[in-house]
């Protein structure tokens, strides 16, 4: 009794960070993709991935299968919920991946006074020095260094999360037209 619980409180218990990795790591992964492969690419374990998923179906953001990502509405989720539910806190200046407006993905679309600002994940082998953020989850980091497409999202979310508005207007077009291209 209690270990089933204890399962229907991780599976029930509101949406975490992490869910949003998994989910932009299934929108960029080829149809087949398994459980233990998502788990490794994002450096979480396979039960993480599985309760993510069922967190996910429970709030629409996948369908029914657990296979398919519901774009339309997890860009919802994105652009009016991800920055309430999960803010970005600002930190002191310190050596680390640049991320949202700073990241490679964002630079064509901004003036160069705001390249000055730079923003980053800590990360002590980063290349950038700049204002923290933290990361959406702990391992986001290592994620993000091992696969370039899931680096460019993570950025864009992060966008979501601290950018003024025409930044979040560039960042959603750009994860539109990033959703649109792969299919899961």
């Amino acid at each position: 009794m209690k270990y089933s619980y204890l399962c229907d409180m991780n599976q029930r218990n509101g949406m975490r960070p992490q869910d949003i990795a998994v989910l932009l790591k299934i929108i960029i992964s080829n149809p087949n993709w398994m459980n233990k492969d998502i788990a490794e690419d994002l450096f979480l374990s396979p039960s993480e991935v599985s309760y993510s998923l069922q967190r996910s179906a429970l709030a629409e953001l996948l369908d029914t299968s657990k296979r398919k990502v519901m774009r339309k509405a997890f860009l919802e989720f994105i652009q009016y919920g991800l920055p309430r539910v999960f803010p970005a806190i600002r930190g002191s200046i310190a050596i680390g991946i640049p991320t949202a407006f700073s990241s490679p993905v964002m630079l064509p679309y901004l003036m160069t006074n705001q390249l000055n600002e730079m923003v980053v994940w800590p990360y002590a082998e980063g290349t950038a020095r700049g204002e923290t953020i933290n990361p959406l989850y702990p391992n986001a980091v290592q994620a993000a260094l091992k696969d370039q497409k899931l680096y460019e999202l993570l950025s864009l979310v992060d966008v979501m999360r601290i950018g003024k508005v025409r930044e979040k207007e560039i960042a959603l077009r750009l994860l539109q037209e990033k959703f649109s291209i792969h299919h899961a």
